[in-house]
């Protein structure tokens, strides 16, 4: 007489579990990433708010106005460039994000390709060691599965890309690239941490 009841009980708290975690992925990773509203303060810790800007920020209209930075190639990767050849994978878990950045002195070039196995939103920026952030450019903003061309560094300081994954399933992201840089680093939400590039060529 009381298994009618009791499995109706375990429904209920199923349902009530799985509603409950939906709301949790809407509140911490949806609204922060899509929509720009973080009202735990979560989505700009984990850094999914980046992205959630328009597509028009002093980062795009500083980059617009440089020439000869950023040369996309369409259809088969751009040859090497002379220097260091470095490859590099991640797993981007649903709703994750991942910062990747190449050291690089003025005037250096570099060959990149990168793609995943999921469309990803990015951003493509540098800013210089003199300036830090506050003077970051960003060169191009968007949602690819792969990108691939030719970069010209406009300034010394650190280059590259961030990441966003954001669907519920994981993707796994490739990056080969070869130049003039010298070292790399990582921001994710553990912080920052430098990582060697492969030899040089």
């Amino acid at each position: 007489m009381t298994q009618a009841p009791a499995s109706r009980r375990r429904i209920l708290i199923g349902g009530g579990v799985s509603v409950a975690a939906i709301a949790a992925i809407l509140i911490l990773f949806v609204l922060p990433s899509e929509y720009g509203i973080d009202p735990t303060g979560a989505g700009r810790a984990m850094g999914l708010t980046r992205l959630a800007e328009p597509d028009t920020s002093p980062e795009l209209e500083r980059g617009a106005k440089r020439s000869g930075v950023l040369t996309l190639a369409e259809g088969s990767a751009p040859a090497p460039e002379p220097g260091r050849k470095d490859h590099w994978e991640f797993d981007l878990g649903p709703y994750e994000s991942i910062e990747f950045k190449y050291t690089l002195p003025e005037g250096a070039a570099m060959t990149f390709d990168w793609q995943t196995t999921g469309p990803v939103r990015y951003d493509m920026h540098s800013h210089p060691f003199v300036g830090g952030t506050a003077l970051t450019e960003s060169y191009g903003v968007g949602t690819a599965a792969r990108m691939q061309g030719r970069y010209v560094a406009p300034f010394n300081g650190i280059h590259g890309w961030y990441w966003q994954n954001r669907s519920l399933e994981p993707v796994k992201l490739r990056l080969d690239a070869s130049g003039g840089f010298s070292g790399s680093t990582i921001f994710d939400s553990t912080g920052e941490r430098k990582r060697p590039v492969g030899q040089a060529g």
